[in-house]
């Protein structure tokens, strides 16, 4: 058992305007929604699915058609709230302890409140299960929701809120939302950042019946009718939450962004022609192809920024800090690597000031802790993206990636390709690919559960869960996920260790 002992010191230092200048400080409403596909809602063609009230965002909106995620959960969220490619705060995937992002960083929510904003998290955190990786310890003055990467129970939760759990009635969608507008009813004297992180569309596909029995009756397959159920109610319950904004007259000065945190998932590798709808794009959740990573996000604000205005660069999760950040005229905090760039000359309706950078992704099942740079790695600028070093397509012309042009460009491939690399080497220079140790001993949190999918098995363990569609069915997983229990305890060389780092002495 190794002991150690931690000591972090934050500054926040806000620039000072000149003299005469207004600072601004509107209210930041960021709705980030869970597996929703690029296809999945009815502005982008698709027939089967009504989703009128995110349309209308749209139209109120700069429309960002090409915008990039991570081809998972945890690491979009950390480079959403970061700025910074995941890898560097450490996060790598979604379980076993690769989702935790590192204490040390600097997220938004420590930003905004620095200066004044009361923050709020309502939904799903994903990353960590231990303080001091916790929303309440990330500068979240307000936490009501899940800590893990899905929960099981849609109806009639139990959340937790603040640390304490948090009896909830009715759906859990409905429940966020209303969670969400209570607490920025209750931000009157202050701005307000809300962190709505809905959990749906994601697994287990639980919804009333009355959501999908019209999709079951065009002839969808159930999953498919489920998932376009949760989000139909998913979209009532954003444009309920925007005419709330209205009616309390906070419209004008609020900003609203919106976007999903991956792909879709039809089933697990599926060959393409049985997935879901998803307007052309090839692939989905878990791969580093545009069905995995590329997603519809609006930026409303409205008076300050067109509306029906689609724009004609792409951005990113890691350019969402870097944005808003040059719109509230607040400086850098401790001088951090942050590897997004400011959007808001696009938003202003301008592109002339948008640099012509290079966008990296790297993402592949089962290597993690590895230095490899390949696979799961892409490279894009302007219109061209590289994937593993030997492919290259011409998004403009081919955004669905059938065309691969390498041996007709190989310049373009080899130059995306050296990038890469260089990009790649900044990270395994500037991070710790290993899963961090739990802490535990921290004073202000004494008590620590620790989670079956953290741990490290022996012998005959298995990791057995609630699995399929609703959740109903009972399955096991060969290293675990959130939710897990072990079973097979059979004989002495069966067992589970814990990697974990005593911060006190003490008595455990």
């Amino acid at each position: 058992m190794r002991h150690s002992i931690w000591l972090s010191v934050v500054l926040l230092v806000c620039q000072q305007p000149m003299a005469g200048t207004q600072i601004l400080r509107p209210n930041i409403l960021l709705i980030l929604v869970d597996d929703l596909g690029y296809g999945d809602l009815s502005l982008a063609a698709n027939p089967a699915i009504s989703t009128p009230n995110l349309d209308r965002l749209a139209a109120e909106s700069v429309h960002f058609t090409e915008f990039y995620v991570s081809p998972v959960c945890a690491p979009t969220r950390a480079s959403l709230l970061t700025g910074r490619y995941h890898q560097r705060t450490g996060v790598q995937s979604v379980t076993n302890g690769y989702e935790t992002i590192n204490p040390d960083e600097t997220t938004l929510a420590e930003i905004l409140k620095s200066t004044g904003y009361r923050t709020g998290i309502f939904g799903k955190w994903h990353l960590g299960e231990y303080y001091p990786s916790l929303p309440n310890a990330q500068g979240f003055d307000e936490y009501i929701g899940f800590r893990t990467g899905h929960t099981d129970k849609y109806f009639n939760a139990t959340l937790e809120k603040n640390g304490r759990a948090h009896a909830t009635y009715g759906y859990i969608t409905d429940v966020l939302t209303q969670e969400a507008f209570q607490f920025i009813k209750t931000a009157e004297k202050q701005p307000f950042f809300c962190y709505l992180a809905y959990n749906a569309p994601h697994t287990p596909l639980q919804i009333d019946s009355s959501w999908f029995a019209g999709h079951l009756k065009q002839g969808l397959p159930e999953r498919t009718a489920r998932v376009y159920g949760l989000i139909e109610n998913l979209d009532q319950n954003i444009g309920s939450l925007l005419d709330s904004l209205a009616s309390h007259n906070l419209t004008d000065n609020t900003i609203v962004i919106f976007l999903s945190d991956n792909g879709p998932i039809s089933g697990w590798q599926l060959p393409q022609d049985h997935m879901r709808y998803n307007a052309g794009l090839r692939d989905q959740k878990f791969t580093i192809y545009e069905g995995g990573i590329r997603t519809h996000c609006f930026w409303s604000w409205p008076g300050r920024w067109p509306s029906s205005r689609r724009s004609d660069v792409f951005g990113a999760h890691i350019d969402v800090v870097p944005t808003l950040l040059e719109v509230l005229q607040i400086a850098n905090p401790l001088g951090h690597q942050i590897d997004g760039i400011s959007l808001k000359s696009t938003l202003e309706g301008s592109s002339e000031n948008v640099p012509m950078r290079t966008f990296f992704q790297k993402y592949a099942l089962g290597t993690f802790d590895s230095h490899w740079p390949y696979p799961g790695g892409i490279a894009r600028k302007g219109d061209w993206k590289m994937v593993n070093g030997t492919e290259l397509y011409d998004l403009e012309a081919d955004p669905g990636e059938q065309r691969d042009l390498a041996a007709i460009y190989p310049d373009t491939l080899r130059k995306l390709d050296e990038a890469y690399h260089s990009w790649w080497q900044s990270i395994l220079s500037g991070s710790e690919r290993a899963k961090a140790n739990i802490l535990v001993g921290h004073l202000t949190e004494e008590i620590i559960e620790l989670q079956p999918h953290h741990g490290i098995k022996q012998g005959n363990i298995t990791f057995t869960g609630k699995r399929g569609l609703t959740g109903e069915k009972i399955g096991t997983h060969p290293s675990g996920v959130d939710g897990d229990w072990l079973a097979g305890w059979e004989g002495p060389d069966d067992g589970i260790t814990w990697p974990i780092d005593v911060q006190a002495n003490g008595k455990y």
